[in-house]
């Protein structure tokens, strides 16, 4: 397991933009961070830096972007491949071993491309479809939900300092793990049962909070896990869609066990 060095300076490269968020209370949350210099660039400008070239500069890619998704086609949302130079790169960043973190909405990227689910350990579906060959529902969601975390993997580096049991107040998703390919984390204590959550698909057709006419079934609890992708150690934290996320002390200490983690060497998890 690797050792988390707290006072080693890092370069992060944060991408964002797809989804709406709070540029200035979203990066407060990285001004925090000790040691970190972290430079936000937006999609889709942060595309043409995620290969190994436009990385060289850093030391970690976080991902709170939501790209290959167009809210304004006729079937919402109209799913956009990424073209051939960037899943290239993208891969070829992987294959050197650069350290990603993943957050919140970044697991709904790219539904067009299956390997990026794939790379993830997981996807928030916006419209039914399909996921390793088997049809899925789109996913659910519900915001501003009072949960305690808890941790899955005591004594894990992303978990130092972080108590075993923390409240957040923060949207949670009904969507799809692949958790026999990833190492849990953390997880919410919360019922994650359809009649908990709101269909994503008519949220995006204009009917906020609805769930009528839709079922799925029961869904995974796993808010945080790390997996290997490619060479790279990839750690994805569910929570962190607004500001009452982004000021909880421990959400901030587990993005920056996570940035540390996935820079440290040794091999994941």
């Amino acid at each position: 397991m690797p050792v988390i060095r707290y006072g080693e300076k890092l370069n992060v490269l944060v991408a964002a933009k797809g989804h709406p968020y709070l540029r200035d209370p979203f990066m407060a949350m990285f001004d925090t961070l000790p040691g970190m210099a972290c430079t936000l660039v937006e999609q889709p400008a942060a595309a043409q830096l995620m290969n190994p070239d436009g990385m060289a500069p850093y030391d970690a890619l976080v991902l709170y972007d939501m790209p290959g998704l167009d809210f304004a086609a006729p079937e919402r949302p109209g799913y956009v491949a990424p073209d051939a130079r960037f899943t290239a790169g993208l891969l070829a960043l992987l294959d050197q071993g650069k350290g990603i973190v993943a957050l919140h909405h970044a697991i709904a990227g790219w539904p067009a491309w299956p390997l990026y689910a794939e790379l993830l350990g997981g996807a928030f579906l916006y419209r039914p479809g399909m996921l390793k060959g088997v049809p899925r529902r789109d996913g659910g969601y519900r915001h501003d939900v009072a949960y305690e975390a808890v941790a899955a993997a005591p004594g894990h580096p992303v978990l130092a300092g972080v108590p075993k049991r923390f409240a957040l107040t923060d949207e949670l998703y009904l969507y799809d793990v692949f958790e026999d390919e990833v190492t849990p984390l953390l997880r919410a204590d919360y019922s994650f049962a359809c009649g908990n959550f709101y269909s994503a698909a008519a949220a995006v057709a204009g009917r906020m909070n609805d769930n009528a006419g839709w079922t799925r079934p029961p869904g995974s609890d796993l808010i945080g896990w790390t997996r290997r992708a490619g060479n790279s150690k990839l750690v994805y934290l569910q929570p962190g869609d607004g500001p009452a996320a982004y000021a909880n002390p421990h959400l901030r200490r587990l993005v920056e066990n996570a940035i540390r983690f996935v820079t440290a060497g040794g091999h994941a998890p």
